[in-house]
């Protein structure tokens, strides 16, 4: 803390140094001005010649008139006309100083300005504020990346509202499609009135996870996480959402492998943790391969529970496993209509973990994905 303090104070040593020297000039200037002005009135009297002469040219005086009006206003006043002509000398001088140290002040204001410019050109500043230099544009380069953050959220939200959108009205016109074809034809045979009505309710359904997906949307920006933490069965919880999700598998023949050791428990919160555990092995599910086997393995380390999901898929590459948790992102971007979520799983599963203080995190190679979660004990 007292070297922070300490570098802090050095940050103004060249303003400090500059500032003094300055003061220091002004100082020894006004005392050389005192010592020459009182030498050359005092004992220079070619001075008083002069204004003897210049009183008998410009009023046309005598000589003897001209020296007692120099003797009476000049002479016997010397001090006071040294101390005005020191004080307008003094003034001039605090006035300059004055003016050189309020540049500073116009540096630092143009620098503020550049602030809030598109131009990517630095702020520069004279080098006795190369302190405030260095945090101008540090403040500058935060601002611009959270510009380009920004900007770039808004965008994957549009992107998203665009997808969705498309993605509704799909399922919707099967929905009225297959209900106008019901209506128009009241005496179809009741095996092809059953096929429409399947077909109709499975898209009704799919229409109704996606209209919920905007919703989530909203609850995710908005809701503080909660937790009412209890013991936890890990092993029945994975098991039973391994058997929840074999409706999914079977049509691609795949399959899930539970691995936890019987009688493992976990402290958190059942419900949201059953949920950062289905987003994940929904997430695998979709990205895996045909015929694959999708391994969900638990144990503790130390004070830590470990929760693997590993699935055998297509790698992910390096600069997507850094933003893979963000907001609204999807590794697929051209989004298949029967899988395509709103990018919000890994996300709210990230902050499902941090709020029980644990870390999720993602590695992938040729071989398998793997995503991680550590919950303290």
């Amino acid at each position: 803390m007292k070297s922070e303090r300490d570098k802090r104070r050095n940050d103004y040593t060249k303003l400090k140094r500059e500032l003094f020297l300055r003061m220091l000039l002004i100082v020894f200037a006004t005392a050389a001005t005192v010592i020459f002005l009182r030498f050359v009135i005092q004992k220079n009297f070619s001075v008083g010649d002069s204004i003897v002469r210049f009183l008998m040219t410009a009023f046309d005086l005598r000589e003897n008139v001209a020296v007692l009006i120099y003797r009476s206003v000049f002479y016997s006043n010397i001090e006071i006309i040294t101390f005005i002509v020191i004080l307008v000398f003094v003034v001039i001088l605090l006035n300059l100083s004055t003016s050189w140290f309020t540049k500073y002040f116009d540096e630092v204001s143009a620098g503020m300005d550049k602030l809030v410019e598109e131009s990517a050109a630095e702020i520069a500043l004279s080098p006795e504020l190369d302190f405030m230099e260095n945090k101008l544009n540090q403040i500058k380069n935060n601002l611009e990346k959270q510009k380009k953050a920004a900007l770039e959220a808004e965008q994957r939200k549009n992107d998203l509202v665009v997808y969705l959108a498309h993605d509704i009205k799909t399922p919707l016109t099967s929905v009225i499609g297959y209900l106008s074809l019901l209506d128009e034809a009241p005496d179809m045979p009741p095996e092809q009135k059953a096929k429409y009505v399947g077909i109709t309710l499975e898209k009704a359904y799919r229409l109704e996870e996606l209209i919920n997906e905007f919703f989530e949307i909203t609850r995710f920006n908005l809701q503080t996480i909660v937790l009412n933490k209890e013991k936890i069965n890990l092993q029945f919880m994975l098991q039973q959402l391994a058997d929840e999700f074999y409706p999914m598998l079977a049509p691609q023949a795949k399959q899930v492998s539970v691995n936890v050791p019987d009688g493992l428990t976990l402290w958190g919160d059942a419900d949201k943790l059953a949920r950062v555990f289905n987003n994940i092995l929904k997430n695998a599910i979709a990205y895996s391969y045909e015929n694959s086997v999708i391994d969900i393995a638990a144990g503790q380390q130390d004070k830590t529970m470990v929760i693997t999901f590993t699935n055998q898929g297509d790698p992910i590459p390096q600069k997507k496993l850094e933003t893979i948790f963000e907001k609204f992102y999807r590794l697929d971007s051209a989004r298949s209509t029967n899988t395509g979520g709103a990018g919000l799983g890994l996300a709210i599963a990230q902050e499902i973990v941090k709020a029980h203080d644990g870390t999720i995190s993602v590695e992938s190679n040729p071989e398998n994905t793997t995503f991680t979660v550590k919950i303290p004990l």
